[in-house]
């Protein structure tokens, strides 16, 4: 098994597709990035800890390899956006990457590269050294699963699982 750590945007968004994963084992919630330690969901608010809301994702290398996952990421999120992710605005929203070594950064890099050609403005995805990782509140766990219907879910979440579905067939689970 290995992790990777992605943000971009809510995390409700990017959990709420990768548990969708085919080879995804796990998905939680949580902060990453930032100087703050164990901080809470309302600090991560303010903008003022450094953390992102990111999803560890742990996931078997053998059913499906860290580029594809990279392709999903990029794909269900705006890689060329500044700070947020739609409404959604804040460097707790930034688009990051934290890798565990140098071969992942290695491919994460060229990945970035290549996929810079699909964009008309420049990719601003930060790829950092993997540091600190702390998992969100329970409550901010599985939360599309637990409130489909609720709005910002309807209106935000689930366009994005739908696109991953329509556009993933063959890594869904």
């Amino acid at each position: 098994m290995k992790e990777i750590i992605l943000g971009g945007g809510c995390f409700w968004c990017i959990e709420g597709v990768f548990k969708r994963v085919r080879g995804v084992k796990e998905v939680i919630s949580g902060y990453a990035g930032g100087k703050r330690e164990n901080p809470s969901y309302e600090q991560i608010c303010t903008g003022t800890t450094g953390h992102a809301e990111v999803v560890k994702i742990t996931y078997d290398d053998r059913e499906i390899s860290l580029e594809e996952l990279l392709h999903i990421f990029f794909a269900i999120h705006d890689p060329t956006t500044l700070n947020r992710q739609g409404a959604d605005r804040g460097t707790q929203y930034r688009s990051v990457i934290f890798y565990n070594d140098e071969d992942e950064k290695k491919v994460i890099d060229q990945f970035i590269k290549k996929a810079q050609n699909d964009y008309t403005h420049p990719i601003v995805t930060e790829v950092l050294p993997f540091s600190l990782f702390y998992e969100a509140e329970e409550y901010h766990q599985d939360y599309y699963d637990l409130h489909p219907t609720q709005g910002y879910c309807q209106v935000v979440i689930k366009p994005k699982i739908q696109k991953f579905l329509m556009n993933f067939t063959d890594k869904v689970k």
